[in-house]
C-alpha cells in the first residue's frame, strides 16, 4: 500500500515522503497512529500544497534570520568587569556572559552559537564570531572595560 508519511518514522522514511509499505502495517499501525495516510489522488494534491507551504515557511525563516544577522553584524558591545589592583579581571568573560549581554540588548543568541578561541581574561577589544542557522555568521567587537563604581 502506498502511504504519505505525516511524521518521520524510523526505518521507513521522513515526513511528507511517499512510501510503499505492507497493507497490514499501514492499516494496523501507521494510519491509526496518525503517522501516515493513504496516497489517494486527493492526498497527493494535499501533499503538494503542504510542500509548497513548507518551502515558503523555510524561505521566510531564512529571510528573517538574514535580517537578524545583519543587525548584529558589526556591533560593538561593551562588557564592564571588576578588576584588581594589578589590572587582572576578577571574572573571565565566557560565551554565557556574552549571550546574556546580547539578550539584554534584545538579540536572541545562545551561548553555543558564540565562538571564542578561549575565555577572555584581560581588558581590551576582541573580535567574536557568532554562528547562526543556515550557515550564516556575524562578527561583533567585544570591548572589555573596567567597571565604574
Amino acid at each position: 500500500m502506498r502511504v504519505i508519511l505525516l511524521q518521520d518514522v524510523d526505518k521507513i522514511g521522513k515526513k511528507y515522503e511517499i512510501k510503499d509499505v505492507s497493507d497490514g502495517h499501514a492499516r494496523n499501525f501507521l494510519i491509526p497512529q496518525g503517522l501516515s495516510k493513504p496516497a489517494t489522488k486527493e492526498a497527493l494534491k494535499w501533499l503538494e500544497v503542504q510542500k509548497e507551504l513548507g518551502q515558503k515557511k523555510a524561505e521566510d525563516k531564512l529571510k528573517e534570520m538574514q535580517r537578524h544577522v545583519s543587525t548584529i553584524d558589526g556591533l560593538e558591545i561593551s562588557i564592564p568587569v571588576k578588576i584588581g589592583d594589578k589590572g587582572q579581571l576578577y571574572e573571565s568573560v565566557t560565551p554565557q556572559k556574552i549571550s546574556d549581554t546580547l539578550k539584554e540588548m534584545g538579540f536572541d543568541v545562545k551561548k553555543n552559537q558564540i565562538k571564542l578561541k578561549d575565555v577572555i581574561k584581560e581588558l581590551g577589544e576582541y573580535p567574536v564570531k557568532i554562528k547562526f542557522d543556515h550557515n550564516l555568521e556575524a562578527e561583533i567587537t567585544l570591548i572589555i572595560a573596567e567597571e565604574k563604581i
